[in-house]
Formats: C-alpha cells, structure tokens, sequence
C-alpha cells in the first residue's frame, strides 16, 4: 500500500505495486519515422507482463494505439489518462478508470499527458515528448516516461517514492508558509522603528 497516495487513488496500491508507463502507440507505424529503433506491440507487451503482474496496477499516461493490445496486459487495474491521440469511446472497457487531464494523485505528485509547468511542489509525472528534449521550465520536477524514452518498460510508482525521488521537493504547505514569513518581514520592515519594535514584541 503507497500511504502517500491520495485517498481516492490509494486503492491502486491495494493489492500490488503501482507501474506507470505512457505512450505505448500500440501498432503505430508512423512512430518508426519518428525513432527508427521502435519496437513492435508484441514486445512492448512483453516487456510490461515481464513486470506487471495480476495484482498489480497499470497506469497509462496517454497515446494508447491499437486497443487489442490492452487486453493482453497481465494486470489487475488498468488506468488511463487520455494523450492528444486517444479518444475515451475507443477504451471503454479496457481500463478500469479513465480520466480526461491531469491528476494530482499525492502531496507532491501530479500525473498527465503532456508536461505541465509553473507548480514546484510536485513531481510531475508524464509522457508526450519522445524526443526528450523538452525544454522544461522553471517549476515542476519532471520524470519523462514516454515509452520509447524509458525504454518501453513501467517505472514502478512505489519504488521512485521510496528511492527518494520527492526528496528535495517542497510541499506545497511549506512553500505558502515560507512566503507568508518573507511577506511578513517585509511588512516589519516598512514600519516605523519604533512601531516594528513593538509589533515584534508581540510575536
């Protein structure tokens, strides 16, 4: 069971472990043009079932392909969040849970597509860029799991938690507290000697 999962999404740990994978592009041939070393569906199922087993949760970040292919993963939850290419009506059935954006899963851990930015207390966990080139801005900490770019193999969720990937992140509540320390010594600043002197006697 991964304690640090959101009540909503905690069932996903319940039974086994929790592996994270996005943009298998099932049966895409256009991906070959994109990177030569593409490896067929066949094998990129093999190298999931090699991990994922029956008790387990398979999560998809998106760009799904051929849906055939979904039902032949061995494990017990499949979870989908929808890439730019997928269309809900084409999964109905094969996962479990299917959801439309991004899903914030924990204190400090946000799944979607494609990257999102601006929000440095979490880990954003993601897919969509196959080049992994993205020049990512200042703000979340980013792990790239498109399938060709992690070697078309789940990142189990539980194993990064406890390897210490949130590590050096700052919750959300520290970084608010932090700022209302800053913005209230400024404020102390701004007063008049005497007046500052007083306000901090106070605290």
């Amino acid at each position: 069971m991964i304690l640090t999962l959101y009540e909503p999404f905690r069932h996903w740990s319940e039974t086994g472990s929790v592996y994270i994978l996005s943009d298998p592009h099932f049966g895409d041939s256009s991906c070959k043009l994109m990177d030569p070393g593409w490896i067929e569906p066949e094998e990129q199922v093999s190298r999931i079932n090699a991990l994922v087993m029956k008790n387990d949760t398979f999560v998809c970040l998106g760009d799904v392909g051929d849906a055939s292919f979904v039902k032949q993963i061995k494990a017990g939850k499949k979870i989908l969040l929808l890439g730019n290419h997928d269309k809900k009506k084409d999964y109905k059935g094969l996962f479990d849970e299917i959801y439309d954006g991004p899903l914030l899963i924990a204190e400090k851990i946000i799944l979607s597509h494609e990257p999102v930015y601006g929000l440095p207390w979490c880990l954003n966990i993601h897919g969509h860029d196959h080049s992994n080139i993205e020049s990512y801005k200042e703000g979340c900490k980013h792990l790239n799991l498109a399938a060709n770019v992690c070697g078309y193999t789940p990142v189990s969720l539980g194993k990064l938690i406890k390897g210490g990937i949130l590590s050096d992140i700052t919750s959300i509540h520290r970084i608010t507290i932090n700022d209302r320390v800053i913005e209230r010594k400024e404020k102390l600043k701004s007063l008049p000697i005497g007046i500052s002197d007083y306000v901090r006697a106070q605290f």
